[in-house]
């Protein structure tokens, strides 16, 4: 939450504004530098319309545009909005927020997060990608639910903190399969019963911190789908595609899953 202006000079004296990256001397709180601004991968034109998955240059530009694998399979969302793609920079902020404890930086990430999402018309419920009550104590807080509420505040769209539940403590996803992936998160996730009524029938924006395989936001998506929302967008702030990283950068997913 940003603070009252007659306190940001008061703040900056005490913590000077350092980019959370590479730790140099910035202007003012909660940004990046100039170098660490470039090292962000942020999703480009042209790109698939449904998934927002990159396409190369040669793809046609103007209309809408899909990628293979949602013409093989179209997806049972309405769309996915990813502010950068997962790179190492990427990474060392999702690192920084959810395993650092760094909860400042959910300003950021979901400042990134709302300027790519397209205009929503009427009501969306922020709804955040749940955590496990076990880890939920482990860890202190749940990170997409801070984004959420951030995201929620900024687009003024009401939030459903609650309104999906973990249900089953599910081992650490690094390093599994899609395939994998899909079977630990199976019955793991829900709709929560006293915010049923709620999700009939609502248009649902999902807000999850990186996505990985889309076995987490295939989990979620059914349980909303079962409970009768009637669309469901995604929202994250860094998404994994395997194009679109190098070596070095694939082998580090696994740290932030």
């Amino acid at each position: 939450m940003a603070s009252p202006a007659f306190i940001t000079p008061l703040i900056d004296l005490v913590f000077p504004p350092r980019c959370p990256l590479c730790g140099d001397a910035l202007a003012q709180q909660g940004g990046l530098c100039a170098a660490c601004w470039m090292k962000l991968a942020v999703p480009g034109e042209p790109a698939c319309s449904t998934c927002q998955r990159p396409l190369g240059e040669s793809a046609v530009r103007g209309g809408e545009l899909q990628c293979a694998p949602c013409m093989a399979e179209p997806p049972r969302h309405a769309g996915i909005a990813a502010a950068t793609l997962y790179n190492d920079a990427a990474r060392q902020l999702v690192l920084a927020f959810k395993r650092g404890k760094r909860i400042a930086l959910a300003d950021l990430l979901a400042r990134l997060m709302v300027a790519r999402l397209p205009v929503l018309d009427g009501e969306w419920l922020v709804v955040p990608v749940p955590l496990h009550r076990w880890r939920l104590w482990e860890r202190g807080f749940n990170q997409s639910a801070l984004l959420g509420e951030r995201i929620a505040r900024t687009i003024k769209q009401p939030l459903l903190v609650d309104g999906l539940e973990r249900r089953k403590r599910t081992p650490s996803l690094g390093g599994l399969g899609k395939r994998a992936r899909a079977e630990a998160l199976r019955g793991a996730i829900s709709a929560h019963p006293r915010r049923a009524a709620r999700l009939k029938g609502a248009k649902v924006l999902l807000v999850d911190d990186v996505m990985t395989s889309g076995a987490t936001t295939d989990a979620c998506l059914a349980a909303l789908r079962k409970a009768g929302a009637k669309e469901v967008r995604i929202v994250c702030f860094a998404r994994v595609l395997d194009e679109a990283l190098d070596h070095a950068s694939r082998d580090s997913v696994q740290a932030a899953a």
